[in-house]
């Protein structure tokens, strides 16, 4: 793959994101802010942009969202590595539980 696709996909992927986040935050305000890990200033901006707007921020070359898992043991709960034969909706469950302490803190 060379740069230039790179970039498409970085382009798609923005577009992507910014189109089901908005679709999210006007759905759901509350779960928008959990799912996407945004802050109720973000969201509100996100809400109100044009099509127009959302193409122009998108077609930037730098990725909009990113993970926000960051530590072994969210990892490890979600692919279920962390235990031979673990459980995965409870491994799923807890990963869920990590991840909406974080939100609450942020």
């Amino acid at each position: 793959m060379n740069t230039e696709q790179i970039l498409n996909e970085i382009r798609e992927a923005n577009l992507s994101y910014l189109m089901l986040a908005q679709s999210l935050i006007r759905a759901d305000r509350e779960q928008a802010l959990y799912r996407l890990g945004i802050s109720e200033d973000t969201a509100t901006l996100i809400g109100t942009l044009s099509p127009a707007q959302i193409m122009k921020v998108a077609s930037g070359n730098t990725l909009l969202c990113a993970f926000r898992m960051s530590d072994d043991l969210v990892w490890g709960l979600l692919t279920n590595h962390s235990k031979p034969g673990a459980n995965e909706s409870v491994s799923r469950l807890h990963a869920s539980i990590l991840m909406a302490g974080r939100h609450e803190h942020a």
